[in-house]
């Protein structure tokens, strides 16, 4: 076989600037645990010493991390000084919490995955799927961490006004469930601006479940409950809104779902549906966008969904077309694109 040099040096480099990429992962988690990040943000300019001081940490340890960095373009280097600085736009990626394009999150998610190798050895060998709850620990801190910026910038702002009158319900008082809460934020964002309403968390994760109770009960939030169900069994009824964030493809009979939650609304209730954004066609999907969301959805979402009843395995890419096919098929007559960011597709469903 003949080797093309040209395509071989070019994909060298390639694997090059992927191996850094993957290698600084765990160096981002511990400048986020470590409070660094936030701490380069607050003194601006600063060498290695002077920031090992105000963080609290080993001077040696950090010179090289923030080395890593620099040669990374996560930080900023001055040769002549010596100093490091997060730039505004690093400081938006890696240390704003109330940034929406903050980063950080991702990371422990993707730390699990690492964690959940051998595990996902054997689910590829078997063809069983593997359930959420048992991954790796990180993954559940990570999914939170790496919505919630999203969820709080886009969730109340744009979301919600975009689905046909649900914003007066919410503001009057509604009832609402937010199915695969998972650790809430996306409840809690809701609960906080419309305190006339009624939200339920619910989730077939038992930890998930207590970790909400737990925040909800330090926020104060008095219009907020958590219960242990899945999506087809769900309880109660005349719900005003019934919402799946990023969670739909993850579930094995989404159809069933769909058509649980229809039977639970309202007459004029609505089901929101927000989920990783998606083309139809695995070549509109060849992208960096896409590239991550396989990734997330060869170890996570498509595992989640085989280890469940039907086994549909959406994937985290399923797209707006299928998306539509399932929620039609699942008993609702209305179903449109109501709003969509870079990394979210958020969808309308109507009886």
């Amino acid at each position: 076989m003949e080797i093309n040099e040209n395509k071989l040096n070019t994909l060298l480099g390639k694997m090059v600037t992927e191996m850094g990429a993957a290698a600084i992962g765990p160096l981002i988690i511990i400048g986020d645990k470590l409070g660094i990040y936030k701490a380069m943000e607050a003194r601006g300019s600063v060498s290695s010493a002077e920031l090992a001081k105000e963080a609290g940490v080993n001077e040696r340890y950090l010179r090289e991390w923030l080395s890593a960095h620099a040669a990374s373009g996560y930080v900023e280097y001055d040769d002549i000084n010596e100093t490091f600085t997060l730039s505004p736009e690093q400081a938006f990626v890696f240390s704003n919490s109330d940034s929406p394009v903050l980063m950080t999150g991702a990371y422990y998610a993707i730390s699990s995955m690492y964690n959940d190798v051998s595990t996902m050895e054997k689910a590829f060998q078997s063809g069983k799927g593997v359930s959420w709850g048992d991954h790796h620990s990180c993954l559940f801190c990570g999914t939170e961490k790496f919505f919630r910026p999203s969820y709080a910038t886009n969730l109340v702002q744009t979301w919600l006004p975009a689905l046909d009158g649900v914003v007066e319900k919410l503001q009057k008082g509604a009832k609402v469930a937010d199915v695969g809460c998972g650790h809430a934020a996306s409840t809690m964002i809701m609960a906080k601006a419309f305190p006339n309403s009624e939200f339920i968390g619910f989730d077939f994760h038992q930890d998930s479940i207590d970790h909400a109770k737990m925040h909800a009960q330090e926020e104060g939030l008095t219009n907020i409950s958590f219960q242990l169900a899945t999506a087809k069994d769900f309880p109660g009824n005349d719900y005003d809104l019934v919402a799946f964030f990023d969670c739909l493809h993850d579930m094995g009979d989404p159809v069933g779902a769909c058509d649980h939650v229809l039977k639970a609304l309202k007459p004029d209730g609505t089901c929101m549906i927000v989920e990783p954004f998606a083309n139809d066609t695995l070549k509109e999907n060849i992208n960096p966008v896409g590239r991550a969301f396989y990734s997330f959805s060869t170890l996570l979402c498509t595992p989640s969904s085989m280890s469940q009843e039907v086994g549909l395995a959406l994937g985290a890419q399923a797209g707006e077309k299928r998306l539509g096919e399932v929620v039609l098929k699942g008993g609702f007559n209305h179903f449109r694109r109501a709003s969509e960011t870079p990394f979210n597709l958020i969808l309308e469903a109507r009886p």
